[in-house]
């Protein structure tokens, strides 16, 4: 639980406790955004609050993880106090106590929870902690999306520290166990005689082990923060929001732990051209009246190059012509896209003397057939006009 005063991660992302997965999403690419080393010049202050909100985000979109936060938060594990806490709190109430039995836990929720109704938790040594799923963007444009690229993108991430090889033991000496925990990882105490709770070490943080001589480099942490550059393949038909996942590229583990995973979240830009509809792709195209009342062909853009389409004689603006294959590859199976093509008549904003009477022309020698939506709209006009008289 925090402090008085202290963030919580919904402070941190700017959201309200209830908010949506699609707020959370949404608060976190804005401060993703803001903090990017790319608009940061890699300002190492901005990095570290990247890796907090990158924390935060990542604990509270996960359904579980955010239902056991939220739990830690409102102080439903306020029943049974570790030995020696409770000392703590009657000789100093407002450390974070509040005179109700609560305790503070570390950061560590997987650890807390998975502790908190061991029967018998002594003896029982915790593996390495795995290291932190983390998240990057990379931004498209369509018709990147459409045909695939191999992208490029920076993101600030803990790297082992190459001066210890990650332990955080300055060169020539290494960790020891704990005297607090004894090399187990973690302290327990007595909530009563129905269960033990656990809590990690709090002075080898659920390492078992202590650094007497920190390395230098690092300063015992065992790993520097730093801004790797990488490359993904992004396969052709991807949308905006998917995610592909880097398995092993995310934050390190404590030594002996695995890596955690990097999320690439592809970011889609709108384009001047094209507008997407699942596999298909939508755009306009303007034509002169001669050419929609003669007939023409046209060339128009795809998203694979320029390509000729056949306008037949008498075409009507907001007619949709297809080209069958011209769209999105399927990223998952199914058929190649189409492009659909709706045609505009442009009628001249300006004509000479001769242009207008030959349109003049045009328009006294057409025939019904020649016009029948015009046709059509006047017999209606007419019987509309009659039954209002009558």
């Amino acid at each position: 639980m925090p402090r008085n005063g202290a963030k919580t991660f919904y402070d941190i992302l700017g959201v309200a406790g209830n908010a949506s997965p699609d707020d959370l999403r949404k608060a976190w690419l804005d401060l993703a955004r803001k903090h990017h080393p790319d608009k940061t010049g890699g300002n190492k202050g901005s990095e570290e609050k990247l890796k907090v909100i990158n924390e935060a985000y990542d604990t509270l979109k996960r359904p579980e993880k955010r239902r056991q936060y939220d739990e830690m938060l409102s102080g439903s594990f306020e029943t049974g106090v570790p030995r020696g806490a409770r000392a703590a709190d009657e000789a100093s109430p407002h450390d974070g106590s509040d005179g109700r039995g609560y305790f503070e836990f570390d950061a560590d929720y997987g650890d807390l929870f998975g502790d908190l109704f061991s029967r018998n938790p002594q003896g029982r040594r915790r593996g390495p902690r795995p290291g932190r799923d983390i998240e990057a963007q990379v931004a498209l444009s369509l018709k990147e999306a459409a045909t695939g690229i191999k992208k490029s993108f920076r993101v600030p991430s803990s790297m082992p520290c190459q001066a210890c090889s990650g332990s955080g033991a300055a060169p020539g000496t290494k960790p020891q166990q704990c005297p607090q925990c004894n090399g187990v990882g973690h302290v327990s105490g007595g909530g009563g005689s129905l269960f033990v709770m656990s809590q990690t070490c709090p002075m080898c943080r659920g390492r078992g082990e202590v650094i007497a001589t920190p390395c230098p480099a690092c300063r015992g942490a065992g790993h520097k923060t730093e801004t790797r550059t990488l490359s993904i393949a992004i396969p052709a038909g991807v949308r905006d929001g998917t995610r592909l996942r880097l398995a092993g590229q995310g934050e390190p583990g404590d030594p002996g732990g695995p890596e955690g995973d990097l999320f690439v979240v592809v970011t889609v830009e709108e384009d001047k051209l094209f507008r997407r509809e699942r596999n298909d792709i939508l755009c306009e195209v303007p034509i002169t009246f001669t050419q929609a009342a003669l007939g023409d062909t046209v060339e128009v853009p795809t998203l694979q190059g320029n390509a000729r389409l056949k306008i037949p004689a008498g075409t009507q603006t907001g007619a949709v012509l297809r080209m069958r294959g011209q769209g999105f590859p399927p990223l998952n199976g199914g058929h190649m896209g189409d492009q659909l093509v709706t045609v505009v008549v442009e009628v001249p904003s300006s004509v000479t003397h001769d242009q207008r009477e030959a349109i003049r022309n045009i328009h006294e020698t057409g025939s019904s057939d020649a016009y029948p939506k015009h046709h059509a709209f006047a017999q209606d006009l007419k019987r509309w006009c009659g039954g209002q008289h009558s």
